[in-house]
């Protein structure tokens, strides 16, 4: 039974109700007329028989009529109620079918029917906006995971096309660099699905400042290749956190602070617990000059700033020589990690060149609250 002929039997249903009240109280009225007539000697003068003889005939005729009413007025008014209900409908449908173009807009009174219209438009705008990026992020894939094994095609093409002038040592370097590149974009990759694929986040306690020591021990040497100096402000700091993500993050920040930089340039991470008990780590970095335009895409996947020293991608231990610079997707898994810790992420490009990038993280106990 539709929601539409629900309606109209309950309208013609309290009408009914409404009828047989009327009679009812018609009926209570009439038992303090007297039986048989009032005056014998005058004119006719009806008793409660006749006025029920009378009566009831046309009561059912009225009742009857107003039945007629309340189901033809219930139909056509129930139709006006649920009109917005087809329209919202309508759109589900064409969006069910693959068209997320559509929607609502419903005009009136704002009642339960428009903000339910409304919240659905939200909803779709939210799809919609999801899955252009999906689009986006599954084609800038696409394009970072082709480059690298074209570049190694060219390259062996280009070796058995002349194969006595080939000089196998500096062949296999820039293979092994190029092969690094796709491993780390294959690698950032996959670190994005495992923080979106809805999974919980484990939390324990963890020292912020030991977590950034460790990372820059480790990052040392790039930064030392690259000719960047790195200077560090390690100040104590305890939060609830996933210390492989935190530590991801961290690695993430300084290693964009070394690849988004100039000959020569310089790099500062201070680690600080701040007054309301939340823990900052902050990375500055010189470098060129950031766009506002650039700023606000730094965290989109595949988004690269501009002027960057040539470093090599892979980490230290894993060979030396320059190549290809990150994957595009150092910042997008900052702003991530930040995303399910309940952290603060701000990034402020410097007037003199490079960035002033800073996350601070809610003190312990409240991180995973947060995250939920």
């Amino acid at each position: 039974m539709s929601a539409r002929l629900r309606l109209t039997l309950s309208y013609a249903g309290f009408l009914l109700v409404a009828g047989i009240a009327l009679m009812a109280l018609v009926f209570y009225i009439l038992r303090f007329v007297p039986e048989g007539n009032l005056n014998n000697e005058g004119p006719f003068m009806p008793d409660r028989s006749d006025l029920l003889d009378a009566l009831w005939p046309r009561t059912w005729q009225v009742l009857l009529v107003l039945v007629v009413i309340g189901f033809g007025g219930g139909w056509f008014l129930a139709g006006r109620m649920l009109r917005p209900l087809q329209r919202i409908n309508s759109v589900a449908r064409r969006v069910a079918a693959g068209s997320l173009d559509h929607r609502v807009r419903l005009d009136g009174p704002h009642d339960e029917f428009r903000e339910l219209a409304e919240t659905f438009d939200s909803m779709l705008d939210r799809l919609q906006g999801s899955f252009d990026e999906q689009r986006r992020f599954a084609a800038n894939a696409a394009h970072e995971l082709r480059t690298p094994y074209a570049i190694e095609r060219s390259m062996l093409d280009v070796a058995l096309a002349d194969p006595g002038a080939l000089d196998i040592d500096r062949l296999l370097g820039r293979l092994d660099e190029t092969n690094r590149r796709g491993i780390e974009v294959v690698e950032a990759l996959l670190a994005l699905a495992t923080i979106d694929s809805g999974r919980a986040i484990d939390h324990s306690p963890l020292d912020v400042a030991e977590t950034v020591a460790d990372v820059l021990r480790e990052l040392g040497p790039l930064a030392d290749e690259a000719g960047i100096t790195v200077s560090r402000v390690l100040g104590e700091g305890d939060i609830d956190a996933s210390a492989t993500l935190v530590r991801q993050l961290a690695a993430n920040l300084v290693l964009n602070g070394i690849r988004h930089n100039t000959a020569d340039g310089w790099v500062e991470v201070r680690t600080e617990t701040v007054d309301d008990g939340g823990v900052e780590i902050s990375v500055s970095n010189s470098g060129p000059l950031v766009s506002p335009a650039l700023l606000g895409t730094l965290t989109e996947p595949f988004v690269r700033g501009v002027g960057r020293v040539a470093t090599r991608t892979a980490g230290p231990g894993q060979g030396t020589g320059r190549g290809p610079v990150g994957s595009g997707l150092g910042l997008a898994l900052v702003a991530r990690v930040a995303d399910v810790h309940g952290a603060v992420l701000q990034i402020v490009a410097r007037p003199a060149g490079g960035l002033d990038v800073t996350v601070r993280f809610p003190g312990p106990g409240s991180a995973g609250a947060a995250a939920e």
